[in-house]
């Protein structure tokens, strides 16, 4: 499967995107988020402290997920140069930030990631590593990749959409279960998921439908206890993460004829306990460029922070996003709709 920038397709035009999740509000009486936060006494949105500084290394990838947000995949050949990682890195030494969240696309093709991680390690920075998993296993260069991980400490979180084959290879492509099993008991190998370990293995879910996960609790307990009795393996926690309707996301909605009734979901859904916990509050996104964004998916939709002018990591000025508006869209709704969604998962403790 092609991404949808390589077909040419409308929707990888971040401006037809935000027209359909506009038009929705109209065509579907879906109330806008914006006016949603008003009524509550939230808009404008604000910032919290600045504690995760998410950067997304490139767009490339060894897999073409059909819900992938980022609209990642092999064709894809965005890569953030060296020149933009050590302009990260020394946003991460000076600010206060204490997390670099590492993504992509596949962060690992890269050619600059290892030695992005150990820079960040050296300088004391708690480092996240979004792995898909396959990148371990698809080469035999990035065969010690958990080994890599374990000496810097890298917390990896792997995206597993369920603990079969059936579920994980349609949202993934054929195949991917198994390398994915095959990955993680490398992981395991090392240390990671282990009990005493402190070398932190966490996996997420996202639904592989027009429909909210049910609860992240239940949910790791069904995905501990299927993959420890059925392969052995172990991990420490399960984030659930709601799609976003962006992207090829949109796309499958749209086409199965689920958007207007997913956006009624979501705004059904609508917990105003989320707000204070969303992710662009304590959280800044980094483009493969070195544009800043609210969050990953404003990242996806070009909303890009301005001061005047669109702002880059290069001129990073903390006095001014510290008093910024976040920009929201209707999108947003994914992040508030039950428990809340962010990029750790739910945000807010479900009513039993």
């Amino acid at each position: 499967m092609k991404s949808l920038l390589a077909q040419h397709h409308a929707l990888s035009q971040t401006n037809r995107q935000l027209q359909l999740l506009d038009e929705v509000v109209q065509t579907a009486a879906i109330t806008p988020f914006k006016v949603k936060l008003e009524t509550l006494g939230f808009h404008p949105l604000k910032p919290a402290a600045l504690e995760i500084l998410q950067v997304n290394v490139g767009k490339m990838c060894n897999q073409t997920c059909k819900h992938c947000h980022v609209d990642a995949g092999p064709d894809r050949q965005e890569i953030m140069t060296r020149e933009t990682m050590e302009h990260c890195l020394n946003v991460l030494q000076t600010s206060g930030i204490t997390t670099v969240d590492i993504t992509g696309g596949a962060p690992e093709l890269n050619p600059n990631f290892r030695w992005f991680v150990e820079a960040c390690s050296k300088s004391g920075i708690k480092v996240l590593n979004r792995c898909n998993l396959t990148i371990i296993v698809s080469n035999k260069k990035y065969h010690d990749l958990p080994q890599f991980f374990a000496e810097h400490r890298v917390e990896v979180v792997s995206s597993l959409p369920f603990y079969n084959a059936d579920r994980t290879d349609r949202q993934r492509g054929a195949g991917v279960f198994e390398a994915s099993v095959k990955a993680l008991k490398m992981l395991n190998a090392v240390g990671y998921g282990k009990e005493g370990s402190r070398l932190l293995l966490n996996l997420v879910y996202n639904p592989s439908g027009a429909f909210l996960s049910s609860g992240q609790q239940v949910l790791e307990s069904q995905f501990k206890k299927v993959l420890q009795e059925e392969f052995d393996i172990s991990f420490n926690s399960l984030y659930t993460i709601t799609n976003m309707p962006i992207s090829r996301f949109l796309d499958f909605l749209i086409t199965s004829g689920n958007y207007e009734s997913y956006m009624e979901k979501l705004l059904v859904a609508f917990n105003p306990s989320t707000v204070n916990g969303l992710m662009c509050r304590n959280t800044l996104s980094v483009g493969w460029d070195g544009f800043l964004y609210d969050c990953d998916f404003n990242q996806m939709l070009d909303l890009k922070i301005k001061n005047g002018e669109a702002m880059h990591i290069s001129s990073f000025d903390a006095a001014f996003l510290r008093k910024r508006d976040i920009l929201i869209s209707q999108h947003c709704y994914g992040c508030t709709a039950g428990a809340g969604s962010s990029c750790g998962g739910e945000l807010v403790m479900r009513e039993t």
